[in-house]
């Protein structure tokens, strides 16, 4: 009987570590929408509550554009804890990236994060590197939504 149990915790242990990325879209429709796809990109609206949190998700690499001010709180995979202040229109670049995410205001947050499909191009210090990672089309899609958020 103990041999069972060991294997069968062996077979979850293994299946688990070989499960697909949580698409935020699919496991978190409640903070996440698809709005655009193709072979290029995945354009995604964000939306948060007053204090409201997300479950485990993950992202593929990408930029996020915050459409107002907000306090959040990510938390990874591993249980490190990192507090993100972003202003109306601030853009930020993303690596691919597993967490969790707390709103930790008293407003909505309101986003878009543009996720870059493919490859992930490194810099010479092996950070993630979004000018070469992008397609002129992706660039010119990147371009107008950040024009589009800045009052």
């Amino acid at each position: 009987m103990r041999s069972k149990l060991f294997w069968a915790g062996v077979f979850l242990c293994l299946a688990t570590s070989f499960a697909p990325a949580q698409d935020p879209t699919k496991v978190e429709p409640k903070h996440y929408k698809l709005d655009f796809e193709n072979e290029h990109v995945q354009v995604v609206s964000v939306h948060y509550g007053a204090h409201e949190k997300s479950g485990l998700h993950d992202h593929i690499g990408g930029v996020v554009v915050s459409l107002n001010e907000a306090h959040l709180r990510f938390t990874d995979e591993n249980g490190k804890v990192r507090e993100v202040y972003s202003k109306p229109g601030e853009a930020r670049w993303y690596p691919p990236f597993k967490h969790r995410v707390e709103n930790l205001g008293d407003t909505s947050y309101e986003a878009v994060y543009i996720g870059v499909k493919g490859k992930i191009a490194t810099g010479a210090n092996g950070s993630a590197d979004p000018t070469t990672a992008m397609d002129e089309e992706t660039k010119k899609i990147v371009a107008a939504l950040l024009a589009a958020s800045k009052p």
